[in-house]
């Protein structure tokens, strides 16, 4: 009878048991492989039907190869998607290049880094009042974008055009390291995304692809094209994590599904050649 008892003991204490783990593995702690894990936003600015077209195939790949789901949080103007990953709102942003990340790191004490880079979009000169950068007049007005570093690149074109001269050695710079301006040009600073919208009330305009795109200005305005060089590694656009993230495995392939001869392609095919693959470019 005391052998019967002792027996007994043992079966329910192993029954308990197995009802124990049973119930770990419905109410526990999710696997970290779970489809809501692998989930990432991805936060763009100014989204066009070109880009929606090249992050659906993007997201096709990474679903495909990589179990990846990428949901893309559109915002409207550059000040919003670096706060919003700093924050932990979104898991990635795909919006800016190198020097608009140093510069934006270095004024909110920002901890965001580059995981992969994307694409390169020499920016152009546009105007609707003159077909040649030579019949600029004296005094002409030219528009560009006020924040620190669109502000210097657009310098920097303007320099590269033969119409101003900027101080040696600088790397982001102002009005204030204008040293020589031939045409007494006057510099109109503005909001990236108003860029577009003053080229009727000025002479001309320097506009990111972001905003001459849905503006529909193109080859018809441009009178100058930022050349390609060893200096413009600056201007590569990248993906963008909080530097807790730069290893995670997921973003890094993510990173992979956007970086293919599939993207590459269907990117030519919808912008020519103002947008470039950036991945593996050699600049001279």
């Amino acid at each position: 009878m005391h052998k019967k008892r002792i027996r007994n003991r043992i079966i329910w204490s192993v029954v308990a048991v197995l009802i124990v783990i049973a119930g770990w593995f419905s109410f526990g702690p999710t696997s970290t492989n779970t489809k809501d894990q692998k989930e990432v936003v991805v936060g763009v600015v100014g989204q066009t039907k070109q880009d929606a077209e090249i992050w659906k195939s993007v997201a096709e790949t990474a679903k495909e190869d990589y179990g990846i789901k990428i949901k893309i949080k559109n915002f409207t103007d550059y000040n919003q998607p670096n706060k919003a990953l700093q924050n932990g709102d979104i898991d990635l942003n795909a919006f800016q290049h190198y020097t608009f990340l140093n510069a934006w790191n270095k004024a909110n004490h920002g901890s965001l880094v580059a995981i992969g880079n994307t694409y390169i979009a020499p920016i152009r000169l546009y105007s609707k009042k003159y077909k040649n950068i030579n019949e600029l007049p004296q005094g002409a007005t030219i528009a560009v974008p006020n924040d620190a570093s669109n502000e210097s690149r657009a310098l920097y074109v303007l320099k590269n055009a033969g119409l101003i001269k900027l101080r040696k050695g600088v790397k982001l710079a102002t009005v204030a390291d204008i040293t020589s301006n031939p045409k007494g040009l006057k510099i109109k600073e503005v909001s990236a995304e108003q860029t577009a919208r003053v080229i009727d009330d000025v002479d001309a305009s320097i506009v990111n692809n972001t905003y001459a795109v849905p503006a529909k200005l193109g080859d018809k305005q441009t009178i100058y094209i930022e050349p390609l060089n060893k200096d413009s590694e600056q201007w590569i656009n990248i993906i963008v994590a909080n530097k807790k993230d730069k290893n995670n495995k997921i973003y890094k392939d993510l990173v992979k599904a956007y970086q293919t001869e599939k993207t590459k392609k269907l990117s030519e095919k919808l912008y020519g050649k103002t947008e470039i693959a950036a991945w593996g470019l050699k600049l001279k």
